[in-house]
Parts: C-alpha cells; structure tokens; sequence
C-alpha cells in the first residue's frame, strides 16, 4: 500500500482549511436563506422541528469526523496523484464527488423516494465543497 506513504507528506494546514471550508460552505448552503428552506421543505420538517431534534453531540461529531477524514482521504489521493494546482486538485475532488457522494444521494434518495430536490441540493453541496476542498489542497501540495 504504497498510497500510505503519502500520509507524512501531507500539508496539514492545506487538510485544515479544507476541512473548514467544508463546514463554512455547508453551514451556508443550508441557512434558511439559502438553501435551507427549500432542503427542509422537500424533508418535510420546519425549522422548529429541525431544532427540537435531540443528539447534539451525536449530529455534529460523525460530521465533523466525515470532512475531516474527507479532507485527509483528498490530501493523499492528490499527493500520490501528483497534482499540485487548485484546477488539478479541484477537478480530481469534484469527479470524486460526482460519483462517490452525488452518486450515492441518486442511488439512497432514489429507492428512499425522497424528493428530487433533496438529492440536488445535497449533491451540489457536496460537490462544491468536495471541488473547494480539492482545489485548496491541491493549491498547497
């Protein structure tokens, strides 16, 4: 597994701004302003029943774990990869997100029979902040 390797050679600022610029963009992406409104709408809850949700803790850490290990996961693709741009290192996150994470939204959301409107917003939240974090790594090899 020569790919590990690469874990020693990481920027870890480069992983850390990702990983911030993960949570920023979601945190945005979905304010009711946003997208918000229009994500709960198609869940079908209220702002109210989105705050009476209990698990703290339980909600926010596996997403924070999940950016974190996705920022990390991005850092050594694109050192074993080779790519030292924000286009080389974006473009690469932005395939990954089509078909690992976009794909997968198609593939649960479609046999869930959630509204088209979830798995295109949270496609493209994921696609935007997968290229973004990409595009940060790749620019700090």
């Amino acid at each position: 597994m020569d790919w590990l390797s690469h874990i020693s050679q990481i920027n870890w600022l480069a992983v850390a701004l990702a990983f911030v610029s993960s949570m920023a963009i979601g945190f945005i992406w979905y304010m009711p302003a946003v997208l918000g409104k229009r994500w709960m709408a198609a869940i079908g809850k209220t702002e109210e029943d989105l705050k009476n949700i209990g698990g703290g803790a339980g909600i926010w850490v596996p997403m924070m774990v999940a950016a974190a290990v996705t920022a990390i996961l991005l850092a050594v693709l694109t050192s074993t990869l080779g790519l030292d741009s924000a286009a080389a290192g974006g473009g690469f996150a932005l395939v990954l997100a089509l078909v690992f994470r976009a794909g997968g939204h198609v593939i649960h959301n479609g046999f869930a029979g959630r509204p088209t409107a979830v798995t295109l917003i949270d496609s493209g939240h994921d696609l935007f902040a997968m290229t973004v974090a990409g595009a940060i790594i790749g620019t700090m090899p």
